[in-house]
């Protein structure tokens, strides 16, 4: 029985690690990955399913198999390390935190290389497996049986509420308001989530210099600012959003004042739920918006079939060199200002004018305003 103990442990180990990956992967698939063209979603669950591949490996041949996990782990631990250090994230509860889908693959490799020596020792004796089919293959049942179950359970959580989103497929400006906002949100196009060629969205720097010379996107090639931030002066005068016409269909090389960036109480107050405003609002720091029903990435402020699940705020952060972002579900938080990648998305906005709702726009039911 003691010659089983370290593949026992090991086994639960690549479990645990398998089911937290599914976890993240499942969780993630139908927050960020719901509703873009398949089969995109579906890379989200490719760890887990990595770790599920390499748990019916291990088990099969624990020689190989641990050798494997020693490879995988310890180049995962090495890369996410470095990546962290890169963006000046690295500490020391990072480290902890990231030690059950890494580090934890090392420690298993061992635990598995140890279980191969003991199950050669094993067959040289008299030992003799169960005659249990269950029992026999025990391992097999739990290293594939516990990440179903996470699957199974975390989509029963979450898919009830998705097949009630709200897309009515329309992507024109709209005027949204309610909770103490009035606001047009420009339509698709420059002025609201432009795509890069790179494949992701402008980061906050590049949306606040687009006007400084020479105009455009890449605040890289601004003279003076390749290692300097933008601030609210910039996106308050120089932003993208002062240079779109008044559709907000065009970029135009002189300002036109007529957009500009929501502040961040105005998308977390925009925020809706089923066609209607959610009544979020919103404290000043980050963290969760008071909602009393959370909002979702719904038809008209956000493109539920487009990656961006955040918008970027024409508020700094309190953290220096920062800036905010609100998530479709009411959570506020903040990025270095040069972040930019395909999940944080903008949208302008203007004010409203006389002929704004004959001319079709949509707005959301009134939800109580504070004060």
């Amino acid at each position: 029985m003691r010659s089983r103990i370290p593949g026992a442990v090991a086994t639960g180990l690549m479990t645990i690690t398998t089911a937290l990956w599914m976890f993240w992967g499942v969780a993630e698939m139908y927050y960020e990955g719901w509703g873009n063209p398949f089969p995109a979603p579906l890379a989200y669950l490719i760890p887990g399913l990595v770790c599920l591949l390499l748990s019916v490996i291990v088990v099969t041949w624990p020689f190989f198999g641990g050798l494997l996990i020693l490879l995988v782990g310890g180049a995962f631990s090495v890369w996410w390390v470095g990546l962290a250090a890169a963006r000046g994230g690295l500490s020391f509860v990072g480290l902890l935190s990231m030690f059950p889908v890494s580090g934890m693959l090392v420690l298993t490799g061992i635990l598995f290389l140890l279980e191969a020596r003991f199950r050669r020792y094993r067959k040289g004796t008299e030992w003799v497996p169960s005659a249990n089919w269950v029992v026999r293959n025990l391992r097999y049942v739990v290293v594939v049986g516990v990440p179903i179950v996470v699957f199974i359970v975390v989509s029963a959580f979450s898919l009830p509420n998705l097949m009630e989103r709200v897309d009515d497929g329309d992507r024109s400006a709209r005027l949204i308001e309610g909770n103490g906002v009035i606001l047009v949100w420009a339509p698709a196009g420059p002025g609201w989530n432009w795509k890069q060629p790179w494949g992701g969205y402008p980061s906050w720097n590049s949306i606040a210099l687009y006007g400084v010379e020479p105009i455009g996107i890449d605040a890289r090639l601004k003279p003076g600012y390749e290692d300097a931030s933008a601030d609210t002066s910039h996106m308050a005068t120089t932003s993208l959003c002062h240079h779109l016409s008044e559709d907000g269909l065009t970029l135009l090389d002189e300002a036109q004042n007529v957009w500009r960036m929501p502040t961040t109480e105005e998308v977390v107050r925009s925020l809706v739920l089923r066609g209607e405003n959610a009544g979020c609002s919103w404290n000043g720091k980050t963290g969760w918006a008071d909602c009393p029903n959370q909002p979702d990435k719904e038809t008209p402020l956000w493109a539920p079939d487009q990656e961006p699940i955040y918008l970027w705020t024409a508020d700094e952060a309190a953290e220096e060199g920062g800036a905010y972002y609100v998530s479709y579900n009411g959570a506020v938080h903040d990025q270095p200002k040069t972040w930019g990648n395909p999940r944080h998305g903008y949208r302008c906005v203007r004010e409203v004018i006389p002929d704004d709702e004959v001319q079709g726009s949509s707005s959301t039911r009134e939800a109580p305003s504070e004060g």
